[in-house]
């Protein structure tokens, strides 16, 4: 009888903690309870003396894309605009890739306006434009890749790079003269520089193209 006595008073006292455990904020009454007269410490620090002892953190980032197709079209991209796709140079040659509207339009792109805020097509533009260059220098790349003219070693994608500055005619005529007949643009950049600064990624994967078009 003792025994059921006492697990009917554990019960109950359980049910109790149960049953005040979910009672709302609203329901309680808190006005009982005050802070008044207790010595506080918030030792929490602001925002400001934060920023004014840490020193700034800032996130580093690393990509390396090496001499892959994307590492060469990425240093290609730079060098011409700094990566920009929305710039217009002195000269009117137009985004990342610095196409001329004369290329474009061998390319079937007649929309200037258009191609300078479309990422997709600029890029696009870059492969088809890149792979007309690789039909027309076919024979090219294959007779001196791995020769040197003028103190520089001849790559596929170095004379690739030297094509979208100068047009293929121009790197013909720089490979078939041994350097001879060389080509600047109006910045001072060079066939031979491009030949070297591009020299050696991978385009293999490049097919060439004798109309390619971007769509």
């Amino acid at each position: 009888m003792k025994k059921n006595i006492y697990l009917i008073a554990v019960l109950l006292v359980v049910t109790l903690l149960v049953g005040t455990g979910f009672i709302s904020r609203d329901s309680f009454d808190f006005s009982a309870y005050s802070t008044e007269g207790l010595e506080l410490n918030y030792n929490v620090p602001t925002e400001a003396e934060i920023s004014e002892f840490a020193a700034p953190v800032a996130p580093k980032y690393y990509l390396f894309l090496g001499k892959t197709y994307v590492g060469f079209k990425e240093a290609l991209g730079f060098k011409e605009s700094r990566g920009n796709y929305h710039i217009t140079n002195p000269f009117g040659y137009m985004g990342k890739y610095q196409f001329s509207a004369a290329t474009l339009r061998i390319l079937g792109i007649k929309n200037s306006d258009n191609f300078l805020y479309d990422t997709r097509q600029q890029e696009a533009a870059f492969l088809a434009y890149t792979s007309l260059n690789k039909w027309v220098l076919r024979k090219d790349i294959k007779r001196y890749s791995g020769k040197k003219i003028a103190g520089i070693k001849v790559t596929e994608s170095g004379i690739l790079a030297a094509a979208h500055l100068a047009g293929a005619g121009n790197v013909k005529k720089f490979l078939r003269t041994a350097g001879e007949d060389r080509f600047e643009d109006a910045n001072g950049a060079s066939i031979r520089y491009y030949l070297k600064k591009f020299s050696g990624y991978d385009t293999s994967h490049i097919v060439p193209n004798r109309r390619p078009m971007v769509m």
